[in-house]
């Protein structure tokens, strides 16, 4: 039940709901918003009928509009956003203690708003919280590399590995950077965009903590050792067997300060 309730009060009749409604789930006919009978399952939840109503009379599924945030004068400026999308680094030096719990809860119910295909928001974040987990974790990784090398050798193109794993044993952590945690999003593999829709939760991840003062490197190598080396470290984790994993991301409080954005150039710009 979509549970459509229209102020009749505040609403001034101007057809913004239903005309930005992606599947023509709402019709103004009759003056009001109404419903199409038989349209109403094709409605995906985007919220757009909610979000576009300039005076705040239209609510979808019981949702109050008082209670969302609005949107003029609250937004950051372009240069704000120009300065955070410069100046966010791949942070690799981490202080020795964890983000709390309720600021990773934040950061995680923010990001789940990003776009996913036909808004299906099925992702799961999986998040490594807690520090002794998070230190067997890259006991086990270690481990199972060298294990792995010793029996069988490591496969095609994952030799890098055996640097990575030697070094570690002279405390060297280069698969998890020594951060307190670690994100690994994830989606049904039947989805109809599982791993782009991962990609758009990390950056939008990386661009929140980064305005929060948070460190976090997008970890490549981390998701091949864990995915192609050593898979069984994944099964205390609970991600589900039919989801794809598209990325994993080290993140904490970084023991490293930048002062500056950089400064590239050169930028491959086809314009048609």
């Amino acid at each position: 039940m979509l549970n459509i309730r229209i102020d009749e009060e505040r609403c001034i009749q101007c057809g913004e709901c239903a005309e930005d409604c992606p599947n023509d789930v709402l019709t103004i006919d009759g003056g009001y918003p109404e419903v199409v009978a038989e349209r109403e399952d094709q409605c995906i939840g985007c919220q757009h009928c909610f979000a576009v109503c300039p005076t705040g009379a239209f609510s979808i599924f019981g949702l109050n509009p008082e209670k969302s945030t609005p949107l003029d004068g609250n937004l950051p400026s372009p240069e704000q956003l120009n300065t955070l999308i410069k100046g966010r680094r791949s942070v690799r030096r981490y202080l020795d203690e964890p983000v709390e719990k309720s600021k990773i809860t934040e950061l995680i119910e923010v990001i789940a708003n990003g776009p996913t295909g036909v808004n299906n928001r099925k992702l799961l974040f999986t998040v490594v919280e807690n520090q002794t987990t998070m230190k067997a974790l890259r006991t086990d990784t270690y481990e199972g590399i060298r294990r792995v090398e010793k029996e069988n050798g490591l496969p095609p193109g994952l030799e890098i590995f055996s640097g990575i794993a030697a070094a570690a044993t002279s405390g060297q952590d280069v698969l998890f950077r020594n951060a307190p945690h670690l994100l690994i999003v994830s989606s049904p593999e039947d989805g109809p965009s599982p791993e782009q829709d991962c990609l758009i939760a990390m950056t939008y991840f990386e661009l929140l903590a980064a305005a929060d003062g948070l460190g976090t490197v997008w970890n490549g190598l981390c998701r091949r050792a864990l995915t192609q080396i050593v898979p069984e470290t994944l099964t205390p984790l609970k991600i589900p067997k039919d989801h794809i994993i598209g990325y994993m991301m080290s993140f904490g409080k970084p023991a490293v300060e930048y002062h500056r954005t950089v400064q590239r150039g050169n930028q491959s710009i086809n314009r048609i």
